[in-house]
Protein backbone atom coordinates (compact mmCIF):
# COMPACT_ATOMS: atom_id res chain seq x y z
CA UNK A 1 0.00 0.00 0.00
CA UNK A 2 1.33 3.38 -1.03
CA UNK A 3 1.53 5.69 2.52
CA UNK A 4 -0.49 8.82 0.90
CA UNK A 5 -2.99 9.54 3.63
CA UNK A 6 -5.02 7.85 6.49
CA UNK A 7 -6.78 3.94 5.49
CA UNK A 8 -10.16 3.57 5.63
CA UNK A 9 -13.15 0.98 5.61
CA UNK A 10 -12.87 0.47 1.98
CA UNK A 11 -9.13 -0.91 2.62
CA UNK A 12 -10.75 -3.15 5.58
CA UNK A 13 -13.18 -4.76 3.59
CA UNK A 14 -11.04 -4.63 0.07
CA UNK A 15 -7.77 -5.43 0.95
CA UNK A 16 -6.82 -5.99 4.87
CA UNK A 17 -9.33 -8.53 5.46
CA UNK A 18 -8.05 -10.71 2.79
CA UNK A 19 -4.35 -10.53 3.80
CA UNK A 20 -5.33 -11.62 7.36
CA UNK A 21 -6.83 -14.84 5.77
CA UNK A 22 -4.24 -15.58 3.37
CA UNK A 23 -0.87 -14.84 6.07
CA UNK A 24 -2.37 -18.25 7.48
CA UNK A 25 -2.31 -19.46 3.88
CA UNK A 26 1.30 -18.91 2.10
CA UNK A 27 4.27 -17.01 2.75
CA UNK A 28 2.95 -13.43 2.48
CA UNK A 29 4.89 -10.18 2.06
CA UNK A 30 3.09 -6.73 2.73
CA UNK A 31 4.96 -3.93 2.24
CA UNK A 32 4.82 -0.18 2.42
CA UNK A 33 5.62 1.29 -0.65
CA UNK A 34 7.03 4.89 0.07
CA UNK A 35 8.74 4.98 -3.33
CA UNK A 36 5.75 4.39 -5.25
CA UNK A 37 4.03 7.50 -3.08
CA UNK A 38 7.05 9.52 -4.81
CA UNK A 39 5.33 9.21 -8.23
CA UNK A 40 2.55 11.33 -7.49
CA UNK A 41 3.51 12.93 -3.85
CA UNK A 42 6.78 13.52 -4.88
CA UNK A 43 6.90 17.59 -4.63
CA UNK A 44 4.90 16.84 -1.12
CA UNK A 45 6.78 14.14 0.73
CA UNK A 46 7.06 15.35 3.95
CA UNK A 47 3.93 13.42 5.40
CA UNK A 48 5.46 10.59 4.28
CA UNK A 49 7.31 8.72 7.04
CA UNK A 50 4.30 9.18 9.06
CA UNK A 51 1.69 8.07 7.14
CA UNK A 52 4.25 5.15 6.54
CA UNK A 53 4.03 4.42 10.45
CA UNK A 54 0.30 5.10 10.52
CA UNK A 55 -0.04 2.24 7.94
CA UNK A 56 1.71 -0.19 9.86
CA UNK A 57 -0.31 0.89 12.71
CA UNK A 58 -3.25 0.00 11.01
CA UNK A 59 -1.91 -3.15 9.12
CA UNK A 60 -1.82 -4.34 13.12
CA UNK A 61 -4.92 -3.03 14.25
CA UNK A 62 -6.65 -4.88 11.39
CA UNK A 63 -4.96 -8.07 12.21
CA UNK A 64 -2.01 -8.41 10.15
CA UNK A 65 0.46 -10.56 12.45
CA UNK A 66 4.53 -9.58 11.88
CA UNK A 67 5.57 -13.19 13.40
CA UNK A 68 3.46 -14.64 10.40
CA UNK A 69 3.77 -12.15 7.41
CA UNK A 70 7.07 -10.32 6.58
CA UNK A 71 6.09 -6.79 6.86
CA UNK A 72 8.86 -4.04 5.49
CA UNK A 73 9.25 -0.94 3.92
CA UNK A 74 10.04 -0.71 0.17
CA UNK A 75 12.60 2.27 0.54
CA UNK A 76 14.67 -0.03 3.47
CA UNK A 77 15.01 -2.66 1.15
CA UNK A 78 17.52 -0.84 -1.47
CA UNK A 79 17.63 -3.94 -3.71
CA UNK A 80 14.14 -3.20 -5.12
CA UNK A 81 15.54 0.17 -6.54
CA UNK A 82 18.64 -1.48 -8.03
CA UNK A 83 16.38 -4.54 -9.62
CA UNK A 84 13.99 -1.94 -11.05
CA UNK A 85 16.85 -0.12 -12.70
CA UNK A 86 18.28 -3.17 -14.19
CA UNK A 87 15.15 -4.33 -15.05
CA UNK A 88 14.80 -0.62 -16.68
CA UNK A 89 16.69 -1.55 -19.44
CA UNK A 90 14.82 -4.25 -21.00
CA UNK A 91 10.70 -3.03 -21.90
CA UNK A 92 9.72 -1.41 -24.73
CA UNK A 93 8.62 1.79 -24.07
CA UNK A 94 5.34 1.27 -25.62
CA UNK A 95 4.54 -1.18 -22.70
CA UNK A 96 4.69 1.08 -20.26
CA UNK A 97 3.30 3.43 -22.07
CA UNK A 98 -0.19 0.85 -22.79
CA UNK A 99 -1.15 0.38 -18.87
CA UNK A 100 -4.51 1.11 -18.30
CA UNK A 101 -4.04 3.43 -15.20
CA UNK A 102 -1.16 5.78 -17.10
CA UNK A 103 -3.76 7.90 -18.70
CA UNK A 104 -6.29 7.29 -16.74
CA UNK A 105 -4.07 8.37 -13.58
CA UNK A 106 -2.85 11.33 -15.22
CA UNK A 107 -6.75 12.67 -16.34
CA UNK A 108 -7.82 11.98 -12.69
CA UNK A 109 -4.72 14.04 -10.93
CA UNK A 110 -4.93 16.52 -13.60
CA UNK A 111 -3.69 19.05 -10.96
CA UNK A 112 0.09 16.89 -10.61
CA UNK A 113 2.41 17.27 -13.36
CA UNK A 114 2.60 13.07 -14.16
CA UNK A 115 4.89 14.03 -17.17
CA UNK A 116 7.77 11.61 -15.08
CA UNK A 117 9.99 9.17 -15.92
CA UNK A 118 8.99 7.77 -12.28
CA UNK A 119 5.42 8.57 -13.00
CA UNK A 120 5.93 6.76 -16.55
CA UNK A 121 7.86 3.83 -14.95
CA UNK A 122 5.90 3.03 -11.53
CA UNK A 123 4.60 -0.23 -13.10
CA UNK A 124 7.82 -1.52 -13.62
CA UNK A 125 9.01 -0.25 -10.26
CA UNK A 126 5.98 -2.56 -8.76
CA UNK A 127 7.15 -5.38 -11.18
CA UNK A 128 10.65 -5.39 -9.45
CA UNK A 129 8.82 -5.60 -6.36
CA UNK A 130 7.13 -8.69 -7.10
CA UNK A 131 9.76 -10.41 -8.92
CA UNK A 132 11.90 -9.49 -5.83
CA UNK A 133 10.61 -12.31 -3.80
CA UNK A 134 9.70 -14.68 -6.94
CA UNK A 135 6.22 -14.52 -5.94
CA UNK A 136 3.82 -17.37 -7.33
CA UNK A 137 0.54 -15.26 -6.24
CA UNK A 138 -0.04 -11.56 -6.33
CA UNK A 139 -3.45 -10.64 -4.68
CA UNK A 140 -5.42 -8.34 -6.57
CA UNK A 141 -8.85 -6.91 -7.38
CA UNK A 142 -9.42 -7.31 -11.38
CA UNK A 143 -8.51 -3.99 -12.00
CA UNK A 144 -5.29 -4.77 -11.32
CA UNK A 145 -4.44 -7.72 -13.51
CA UNK A 146 -3.09 -5.80 -16.22
CA UNK A 147 0.09 -5.02 -14.02
CA UNK A 148 0.40 -8.45 -12.80
CA UNK A 149 0.38 -9.69 -16.74
CA UNK A 150 2.80 -6.82 -17.38
CA UNK A 151 5.46 -8.44 -14.56
CA UNK A 152 4.78 -11.69 -16.86
CA UNK A 153 5.95 -10.32 -19.82
CA UNK A 154 8.97 -8.79 -18.28
CA UNK A 155 10.36 -11.96 -16.63
CA UNK A 156 9.14 -13.52 -19.46
CA UNK A 157 11.51 -10.72 -21.85
CA UNK A 158 14.51 -11.15 -18.92
CA UNK A 159 15.03 -14.91 -18.90
CA UNK A 160 14.87 -14.84 -22.64
CA UNK A 161 17.50 -12.46 -22.87
CA UNK A 162 19.67 -13.55 -19.94
CA UNK A 163 18.84 -17.33 -19.63
CA UNK A 164 20.10 -18.18 -22.54
CA UNK A 165 23.44 -19.35 -21.20
CA UNK A 166 26.69 -20.87 -23.24
CA UNK A 167 25.53 -24.55 -23.72
CA UNK A 168 22.12 -24.35 -22.73
CA UNK A 169 20.45 -26.99 -25.13
CA UNK A 170 23.05 -29.38 -24.04
CA UNK A 171 22.81 -28.66 -20.47
CA UNK A 172 19.20 -29.14 -20.74
CA UNK A 173 19.19 -32.29 -22.61
CA UNK A 174 21.66 -33.71 -19.87
CA UNK A 175 19.37 -32.46 -17.29
CA UNK A 176 16.87 -34.61 -18.72
CA UNK A 177 18.74 -38.00 -18.36
CA UNK A 178 18.92 -37.24 -14.65
CA UNK A 179 15.37 -38.06 -14.10
CA UNK A 180 15.10 -41.25 -15.06
CA UNK A 181 14.19 -43.26 -18.16
CA UNK A 182 10.09 -43.14 -17.55
CA UNK A 183 10.02 -39.56 -16.56
CA UNK A 184 13.08 -38.36 -18.97
CA UNK A 185 10.82 -40.12 -21.91
CA UNK A 186 7.63 -38.35 -20.01
CA UNK A 187 8.95 -35.42 -20.14
CA UNK A 188 10.36 -35.04 -23.67
CA UNK A 189 6.77 -36.38 -24.92
CA UNK A 190 5.04 -33.72 -22.50
CA UNK A 191 7.43 -30.66 -23.87
CA UNK A 192 6.79 -31.57 -27.88
CA UNK A 193 3.19 -31.72 -27.29
CA UNK A 194 3.17 -28.33 -26.22
CA UNK A 195 5.75 -27.12 -28.72
CA UNK A 196 4.19 -28.20 -31.89
CA UNK A 197 0.48 -28.27 -30.87
CA UNK A 198 0.62 -25.73 -28.23
CA UNK A 199 -1.36 -27.75 -25.53
CA UNK A 200 -1.25 -26.02 -22.28
CA UNK A 201 -2.22 -29.13 -20.56
CA UNK A 202 0.97 -31.05 -21.50
CA UNK A 203 3.20 -27.57 -20.22
CA UNK A 204 1.26 -27.74 -16.92
CA UNK A 205 2.00 -31.97 -16.57
CA UNK A 206 5.15 -31.36 -17.47
CA UNK A 207 5.68 -28.70 -15.26
CA UNK A 208 3.97 -30.64 -11.97
CA UNK A 209 6.23 -33.34 -13.37
CA UNK A 210 9.37 -31.30 -12.78
CA UNK A 211 8.13 -30.16 -9.39
CA UNK A 212 8.14 -33.36 -8.03
CA UNK A 213 11.86 -34.43 -8.84
CA UNK A 214 13.86 -34.61 -6.08
CA UNK A 215 17.07 -35.49 -8.13
CA UNK A 216 17.78 -32.60 -9.86
CA UNK A 217 19.80 -29.74 -8.92
CA UNK A 218 18.40 -26.31 -8.56
CA UNK A 219 20.09 -25.31 -11.77
CA UNK A 220 19.00 -28.43 -13.42
CA UNK A 221 15.08 -27.87 -12.70
CA UNK A 222 15.28 -24.02 -14.01
CA UNK A 223 16.83 -25.11 -16.85
CA UNK A 224 14.21 -27.83 -17.72
CA UNK A 225 11.24 -25.67 -16.92
CA UNK A 226 12.59 -23.05 -19.30
CA UNK A 227 13.46 -25.60 -22.07
CA UNK A 228 9.79 -26.52 -21.88
CA UNK A 229 8.59 -23.51 -23.76
CA UNK A 230 11.67 -23.29 -25.89
CA UNK A 231 13.24 -20.39 -23.96
CA UNK A 232 16.70 -20.23 -21.53
CA UNK A 233 16.68 -21.18 -17.61
CA UNK A 234 14.21 -19.36 -15.70
CA UNK A 235 15.68 -16.41 -13.30
CA UNK A 236 12.79 -14.51 -13.10
CA UNK A 237 9.05 -17.01 -12.12
CA UNK A 238 6.38 -15.65 -13.56
CA UNK A 239 3.24 -14.67 -11.07
CA UNK A 240 0.01 -15.37 -11.24
CA UNK A 241 -2.45 -12.76 -10.39
CA UNK A 242 -5.08 -14.25 -7.41
CA UNK A 243 -7.93 -12.00 -7.65
CA UNK A 244 -10.16 -10.56 -4.88
CA UNK A 245 -13.30 -10.67 -4.08
CA UNK A 246 -13.83 -7.09 -3.29
CA UNK A 247 -17.12 -5.29 -2.75
CA UNK A 248 -17.10 -2.01 -3.55
CA UNK A 249 -17.21 0.56 -0.58
CA UNK A 250 -19.58 3.64 -0.84
CA UNK A 251 -17.79 6.89 0.59
CA UNK A 252 -19.79 9.03 2.15
CA UNK A 253 -20.51 11.04 -1.28
CA UNK A 254 -22.27 7.75 -2.72
CA UNK A 255 -19.00 7.17 -5.03
CA UNK A 256 -16.33 4.77 -4.38
CA UNK A 257 -14.32 5.23 -0.87
CA UNK A 258 -11.42 7.17 -1.67
CA UNK A 259 -8.55 9.12 -0.03
CA UNK A 260 -8.12 11.44 -2.89
CA UNK A 261 -11.82 12.51 -2.60
CA UNK A 262 -11.91 12.60 1.11
CA UNK A 263 -15.27 10.93 1.27
CA UNK A 264 -13.58 7.69 3.88
CA UNK A 265 -14.31 7.05 7.26
CA UNK A 266 -10.17 6.11 8.78
CA UNK A 267 -9.62 2.82 9.82
CA UNK A 268 -9.15 4.31 13.48
CA UNK A 269 -12.24 6.84 13.48
CA UNK A 270 -12.89 8.28 16.98
CA UNK A 271 -16.35 7.52 17.83
CA UNK A 272 -18.01 10.77 17.31
CA UNK A 273 -16.41 11.08 14.18
CA UNK A 274 -17.82 8.24 12.78
CA UNK A 275 -21.64 9.49 13.93
CA UNK A 276 -21.02 12.47 12.55
CA UNK A 277 -19.78 11.42 9.44
CA UNK A 278 -22.56 8.61 8.81
CA UNK A 279 -25.26 11.18 10.33
CA UNK A 280 -24.09 13.77 7.49
CA UNK A 281 -23.64 11.42 4.08
CA UNK A 282 -26.01 11.31 1.52
CA UNK A 283 -28.97 9.34 1.11
CA UNK A 284 -31.72 8.58 -1.78
CA UNK A 285 -32.24 12.01 -3.43
CA UNK A 286 -35.59 10.84 -3.98
CA UNK A 287 -36.09 11.02 -0.08
CA UNK A 288 -36.31 14.99 0.35
CA UNK A 289 -39.38 14.90 2.92
CA UNK A 290 -40.22 12.04 5.58
CA UNK A 291 -42.91 10.69 4.15
CA UNK A 292 -41.25 10.38 0.41
CA UNK A 293 -40.69 6.88 -0.66
CA UNK A 294 -37.40 5.92 -1.23
CA UNK A 295 -35.28 2.87 -3.02
CA UNK A 296 -32.73 1.26 -0.58
CA UNK A 297 -30.60 0.41 -3.79
CA UNK A 298 -30.16 3.78 -4.88
CA UNK A 299 -28.72 4.73 -1.35
CA UNK A 300 -24.92 4.18 0.07
CA UNK A 301 -26.19 3.76 3.17
CA UNK A 302 -28.76 0.99 2.81
CA UNK A 303 -24.81 -0.64 0.73
CA UNK A 304 -23.15 0.05 3.79
CA UNK A 305 -25.73 -1.84 6.13
CA UNK A 306 -25.14 -4.71 3.76
CA UNK A 307 -21.89 -4.61 4.50
CA UNK A 308 -22.11 -4.18 8.20
CA UNK A 309 -25.37 -5.46 9.51
CA UNK A 310 -27.29 -8.69 9.48
CA UNK A 311 -30.27 -9.52 6.92
CA UNK A 312 -32.95 -8.63 9.67
CA UNK A 313 -31.44 -4.96 10.06
CA UNK A 314 -30.99 -5.05 6.44
CA UNK A 315 -34.74 -5.68 5.72
CA UNK A 316 -35.70 -3.35 8.32
CA UNK A 317 -33.94 -0.79 6.32
CA UNK A 318 -35.12 -1.43 3.45
CA UNK A 319 -39.05 -1.84 4.13
CA UNK A 320 -38.87 1.58 6.16
CA UNK A 321 -37.42 3.20 3.24
CA UNK A 322 -39.63 2.18 0.45
CA UNK A 323 -42.64 2.39 2.99
CA UNK A 324 -41.45 5.94 4.26
CA UNK A 325 -42.03 4.47 7.58
CA UNK A 326 -38.26 5.42 9.02
CA UNK A 327 -36.29 8.64 8.66
CA UNK A 328 -32.59 8.67 6.98
CA UNK A 329 -31.88 9.85 10.69
CA UNK A 330 -33.07 6.71 12.31
CA UNK A 331 -31.43 4.54 9.26
CA UNK A 332 -28.31 5.27 10.15
CA UNK A 333 -28.42 4.59 13.74
CA UNK A 334 -27.18 0.91 13.86
CA UNK A 335 -25.05 1.39 10.71
CA UNK A 336 -23.21 3.85 12.96
CA UNK A 337 -22.99 1.48 16.16
CA UNK A 338 -21.84 -1.36 13.65
CA UNK A 339 -19.14 0.67 12.66
CA UNK A 340 -18.31 2.43 15.94
CA UNK A 341 -17.98 -1.63 17.02
CA UNK A 342 -15.91 -2.65 14.46
CA UNK A 343 -13.64 0.08 15.15
CA UNK A 344 -13.64 -0.68 18.85
CA UNK A 345 -11.83 -3.57 18.34
CA UNK A 346 -9.12 -1.58 15.83
CA UNK A 347 -8.59 1.14 18.55
CA UNK A 348 -7.55 -1.73 21.57
CA UNK A 349 -5.04 -3.31 18.86
CA UNK A 350 -3.69 -0.37 18.17
CA UNK A 351 -3.29 1.35 21.84
CA UNK A 352 -0.26 -0.70 22.54
CA UNK A 353 1.52 0.65 19.61
CA UNK A 354 0.51 4.07 19.60
CA UNK A 355 1.95 4.18 22.87
CA UNK A 356 5.26 2.63 22.54
CA UNK A 357 6.25 4.09 18.50
CA UNK A 358 9.60 2.16 18.61
CA UNK A 359 7.62 -1.16 19.00
CA UNK A 360 6.69 -0.42 15.70
CA UNK A 361 9.58 0.79 14.48
CA UNK A 362 11.34 -2.35 15.54
CA UNK A 363 8.62 -4.61 13.48
CA UNK A 364 9.13 -2.45 10.39
CA UNK A 365 12.83 -2.91 10.85
CA UNK A 366 13.09 -6.75 11.33
CA UNK A 367 10.72 -7.30 8.98
CA UNK A 368 12.35 -4.80 6.51
CA UNK A 369 15.86 -7.15 7.40
CA UNK A 370 13.94 -10.13 6.67
CA UNK A 371 13.12 -9.20 3.60
CA UNK A 372 16.87 -8.06 2.57
CA UNK A 373 17.80 -11.32 2.82
CA UNK A 374 15.82 -12.82 0.21
CA UNK A 375 15.98 -9.64 -2.25
CA UNK A 376 19.76 -9.96 -1.64
CA UNK A 377 19.96 -13.62 -2.97
CA UNK A 378 17.62 -12.53 -5.90
CA UNK A 379 19.66 -9.31 -6.85
CA UNK A 380 22.48 -11.94 -7.40
CA UNK A 381 20.78 -14.21 -9.54
CA UNK A 382 19.99 -11.49 -11.93
CA UNK A 383 23.34 -9.68 -11.45
CA UNK A 384 25.09 -12.84 -12.30
CA UNK A 385 22.67 -13.71 -15.29
CA UNK A 386 23.34 -10.25 -17.13
CA UNK A 387 26.86 -10.80 -16.43
CA UNK A 388 27.64 -7.95 -13.72
CA UNK A 389 28.16 -10.33 -10.47
CA UNK A 390 30.35 -9.08 -7.51
CA UNK A 391 33.66 -11.27 -6.71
Amino acid sequence: MRPTGPLHLGHLHGVLNNWVQLQHEYECFFFVADLHALTTQYDASQDIDQFTFDTVVDWLAAGVNPGTATIFVQSRVPEHAELHLILSMIPPLSWLERVPSYKDQQQKLHDKDLATYGFLGYPLLQAADILMYKAGWVPVGADQVAHVELTREIARRFNHIYGREPGFEEQAEAAIKKMGKKSARLYVDLRREYLERGDSDALERAQALLSDQQNLSIGDAERLFGYLEGGGRIILPEPQALLTKTSKMPGLDGEKMSKSTNNYVALREAPEQVEEKIRTMQTDPARVRLTDAGEPNNCPVYALHQIYNDEAVCEWAAAGCRGASIGCVECKVPLIDAINKEQAVFHERAKPFEEDPDLVHAIMQEGSENARVIARETLEDVKEAVGIPHR
